[in-house]
């Protein structure tokens, strides 16, 4: 099947209970391990790219990449814009075939997200793709993104009524303590804001930062309303650590192929966990 817009698949996953797993991916070998993890797990998956990666590799070679996979999966495959502040290339994305968007407008006086939110909801809803908006910030550095803990916030419940109401989003992220890259110490987050969100926001949440959470903590996030997990950092460290043992133990070796090939294998580990984490496994009938 062709890459899908996560709609709908977010919406049957908050209304039975569980998260599709989103995973960043950088290259060729993530994008291939995150999908064979779905494939093994028979669970629907979102690939996501941040505008760092986009630029990188171009929105062109993404989309080409992901539709091959997808085409392939046998499993729904989405591919979405992470934190995506630059209207230009949100719209640049839409036009390669992105099949969702996140704009992070988190940094913005509410009035003015509410405005640039609902300007890229009409570029998105046309192209038939799905718009990811951010209420409250999470502080930590990722890829290009970088907050101080200090201009951290968390989500406010009723501004996440007046905002969904007035964007017309299909799912919402949430600030509840998560912070983006490595934690240092246990992080300590807000189940009652969550729990108070999620009574007052029927769509579909979403929990940035989950890297390096306890599994305990993500599967409470999830039974409270979450139903998209997002994680980049634990999959970078898998493969980091897995080119620097190879090439450790095998100085002289060149080929990539070689190299790569266990790398792979450890990013789809670690994707493979999160899903079955996240109760997606399981979840595409057979056939």
């Amino acid at each position: 099947m062709d890459l899908v817009n996560p709609r709908d698949m977010l919406v049957e996953a908050r209304r039975g209970g569980y998260a599709i797993g989103a995973f960043n991916i950088h290259n060729l070998e993530t994008l291939q391990a995150v999908v064979e993890a779905a494939v093994e797990a028979a669970a629907p998956v979102i690939l996501q790219a941040t505008p760092g990666t986009v630029k990188y590799v171009g929105a062109d070679y993404l989309v080409a990449m992901a539709r091959v996979a997808s085409r392939r999966a046998g499993v729904p495959v989405a591919l979405h814009l992470d934190h995506a502040s630059d209207i230009d290339l949100i719209g640049a994305c839409l036009e390669a075939g992105f099949t969702s968007v996140m704009f992070d407008g988190s940094t913005l006086p509410l009035e003015e997200n509410i405005a640039s939110t609902r300007q890229v909801i009409v570029m998105a809803h046309a192209k038939g793709a799905a718009v990811e908006a951010e209420l409250g910030r999470l502080g930590g550095r990722e890829d290009d993104l970088d907050v101080d803990e200090a201009m951290a916030n968390y989500t406010d419940p009723e501004e996440a009524v007046l905002f969904t109401g007035a964007t017309g989003i299909d799912s919402l992220a949430v600030a509840i303590g998560t912070a983006h890259g490595v934690y240092r110490g246990e992080p300590r987050l807000d189940f009652d804001r969550l729990k108070a969100i999620a009574a007052r926001v029927s769509l579909p949440l979403v929990l940035h930062g989950a890297s390096g959470l306890p599994d305990a903590a993500v599967a409470r996030c999830i039974a409270l309303g979450i139903c998209k997990v997002n994680i980049a950092t634990e999959l970078k460290l898998a493969l980091a650590a897995s080119l620097r043992a190879t090439l450790a133990a095998r100085p002289e070796e060149t080929d990539p192929r070689h190299y790569f090939a266990p790398a792979r294998r450890a990013v789809k580990d670690v994707a493979l966990g999160k899903m079955r984490l996240c109760g997606a496994a399981g979840r595409v009938p057979p056939g």
